[in-house]
């Protein structure tokens, strides 16, 4: 049986530094590959290494001292990030309106404003301008929910399965009822 191609194993373990956002051992580098052998493995993360150097000015594949690797913005240019790393892209106060519309939906404003209060105009209208949410007026109502461009950038594909696994990871965490 062949292994699989050095390029899918060089992207498994460029994938796994990418999203991890801690340092990751050897061994968890390993699995990442999709092959057994350590010593590849660690050869391509040199490699790795070797040409983020050569191409990148501001970030990087870094070994710790601890033998994990991480990457990483370099440390020059982490004031840098901190400017644009403290503005998300929805504020908390608006995803958390926005996590309700997305459950409770199709919501009526009355519902939303019982729910988090009268500063949930505000959400609205900004994750109106952001096309995360659309309405539509029953007489003086308006009714909310989760558009085509929430779905694509959350990677939902069925509301329906999002809200089922919603109540399910709920009740995990819920305590059993005494009997």
């Amino acid at each position: 049986m062949r292994g699989l191609p050095e390029d899918e194993i060089t992207a498994r373990i460029e994938a796994a530094l990418y999203s991890a956002g801690r340092p990751l051992s050897a061994d968890e580098l390993v699995r990442a590959s999709g092959t057994n052998s350590k010593e590849k493995t660690l050869k391509i993360v040199s490699d790795l290494v070797k040409k983020t150097k050569s191409t990148f000015k501001a970030i990087e594949i870094a070994q710790l001292e601890d033998g994990t690797f991480v990457f990483q913005i370099k440390p020059a240019y982490t004031p840098l990030v901190r400017r644009f790393a403290q503005h998300p892209l929805v504020p908390a106060a608006a995803l958390k309106t926005l996590s309700y519309v997305a459950y409770e939906q199709p919501v009526t404003s009355k519902r939303l404003v019982q729910i988090r209060g009268s500063q949930v105009y505000s959400h609205i209208k900004e994750l109106e301008q952001m096309q995360f949410v659309e309405h539509e007026n029953l007489g003086r109502l308006k009714v909310y929910r989760t558009t085509k461009k929430f779905q694509e950038y959350f990677g939902i594909t069925d509301i329906n399965s999002m809200k089922s696994k919603l109540v399910a990871s709920k009740d995990e965490r819920r305590p059993p009822e005494k009997s």
